[in-house]
């Protein structure tokens, strides 16, 4: 068996206001930084063998926090990167409200590809790829996985069975931890010995 907790990063400024996505390399404020301090407290009685990250700065910056007080150093990975909002990375919501293409794509995310980005369903594959090669790589380990929201919404409604336009069903609260048990056997989605729990933010 492979555990992965899957957790949110934790709070930054420009959270609710702005599409950080690739493009702003966003600090955790004072909130975010006591929130990486609950997670790390949080997972510290699990037997954790790797703590891996997202490149991005909130997700280092809360993993970090992680790795400390389990005592691990931090991996990157690029298959944890935010999802790619392509053209749209970086704007306030108040302007991408204006625009049609945004509106259309939180809709119909099944059909929709952002603007030079990428399309829920790659970004599925790429995410649930990553877990099916880690458990394979690492059974019996519990491994953190430091990502953000669309990321995690993607392995679970993969797991689910839940179509992309219906996006969502599935809240993935910041700094909340969603754990996902698979056995050596079986791939991610709809089986018995695939256990997923989910915990809100600290």
């Amino acid at each position: 068996m492979t555990t992965f907790h899957l957790v949110r990063h934790a709070s930054h400024d420009l959270l609710g206001r702005v599409l950080a996505g690739r493009r702003i390399d966003a600090p955790l404020n004072q909130t975010g930084q006591l929130e990486a301090r609950m997670l790390a407290f949080r997972l510290e009685c699990e037997p954790v063998a790797r703590v891996i990250s997202s490149p991005r700065r909130r997700a280092r910056e809360t993993s970090g926090a992680i790795a400390e007080a389990l005592r691990l150093d931090v991996e990157i990975a690029a298959e944890l990167d935010e999802h790619d909002a392509g053209e749209w990375s970086g704007l306030a919501f108040d302007v991408l409200q204006s625009d049609p293409r945004w509106r259309r794509w939180n809709e119909q995310r099944g059909a929709m590809r952002p603007p030079g980005g990428e399309t829920m369903a790659e970004l599925q594959a790429r995410v649930v790829g990553y877990l099916h090669d880690l458990r394979d790589r690492h059974p019996g380990e519990a491994l953190v996985l430091v990502t953000h929201a669309e990321p995690i919404r993607a392995a679970l409604m993969y797991a689910r069975d839940i179509v992309f336009d219906s996006f969502l069903q599935v809240e993935v609260p910041i700094a909340s931890t969603t754990t996902i048990v698979l056995d050596g056997h079986h791939d991610l989605a709809r089986t018995p010995s695939s256990r997923l729990t989910q915990r809100g933010a600290a």
